[in-house]
């Protein structure tokens, strides 16, 4: 799991707003419905509610998934004053609903809080399972890989929205930071923590500043990718506006700003020597 830029217990809060709307099938298999989901992210209009399904359906598609194993049309009964009527609804994936909440209306609250739910949850499962019981340096590692992956694919977004120079991704990678911890650069984080010139700062963060960033990075990637941005300058201002997205949440959630959270003692190369050493 990452995205710890918020405690356990605000986790908690949003798990459990979100977990209380989950059913699960005679198989053992998680799932929302679409109507419920509607109201636990604040639109009163079920019409308003299907565009952004159709908008999810359709990031669904682009990413070569299935729809039909992600949004089930189901009907079911509901109560009507005193009889009974049928209606139309969707039984959703947690997939489906992390596409849901990443096509929302970005002004509300309830759908920044819905993202990070989903993305929490989404990527707990891709790691590893007991991710809740690592140390903190276990947690350091699992998530400097992570982000060392997904600068990759952060990079090859970039380039093919036309970021193409060595010189310009550097740009394109300070505008994420500037956007992440208030204005601050690249350069400027470096000189709050004390690090030599040929250091990365990536590898002297804590596992919640790291988990930050990698928000940072994957949103990015998605959003460039999803609305096919074009152009140096488009691309900067989409990683910079992510980054100012992901601070604005972890402020929403009463979270650590970044540039405040403490420098581990040991980098990610030291811990690496000592698991090495530990396996021998």
């Amino acid at each position: 799991m990452f995205f710890f830029f918020f405690s356990n217990e605000q986790i908690m809060e949003v798990e459990l707003s979100f977990d209380s709307i989950k059913h699960v099938n005679e198989y053992g298999q998680e799932f929302w419905y679409a109507r419920e989901l509607q109201a636990a992210l604040g639109y009163t209009e079920w019409r308003n509610f299907i565009k952004v399904i159709e908008k999810a359906k359709i990031a669904c598609k682009g990413s070569q998934n299935s729809i039909s194993d992600h949004f089930v049309e189901v009907n079911k009964m509901v109560e009507a004053g005193v009889a009974s009527k049928e209606i139309d609804d969707i039984q959703l994936s947690r997939y489906a609903c992390y596409l849901i909440v990443q096509n929302g209306d970005p002004r509300k609250k309830t759908i920044a809080l819905g993202q990070t739910y989903f993305a929490v949850k989404t990527r707990q499962q891709e790691l590893v399972e007991n991710y809740d019981d690592l140390s903190e340096d276990q947690k350091r590692l699992a998530i400097r890989r992570e982000m060392k992956e997904h600068n990759k694919s952060l990079a090859d977004a970039a380039h093919d929205a036309g970021v193409t120079e060595q010189k310009d991704y550097a740009i394109f990678q300070n505008k994420g930071y500037q956007g992440l911890y208030g204005g601050l650069s690249r350069q400027d984080i470096h000189a709050r923590k004390g690090l030599k010139k040929s250091q990365n700062i990536l590898d002297h963060m804590g596992a919640e500043e790291l988990a930050a960033n990698l928000f940072r990075a994957t949103q990015t990637e998605a959003k460039l990718r999803r609305e096919h941005i074009q152009g140096k300058e488009l691309a900067n201002q989409t990683h910079y506006d992510v980054g100012k997205k992901v601070r604005q949440t972890i402020s929403d959630l009463g979270g650590t700003m970044p540039e405040d959270l403490p420098t581990p003692a040991q980098s990610i190369q030291q811990l690496e020597r000592k698991q090495k050493k530990r396996l021998k």
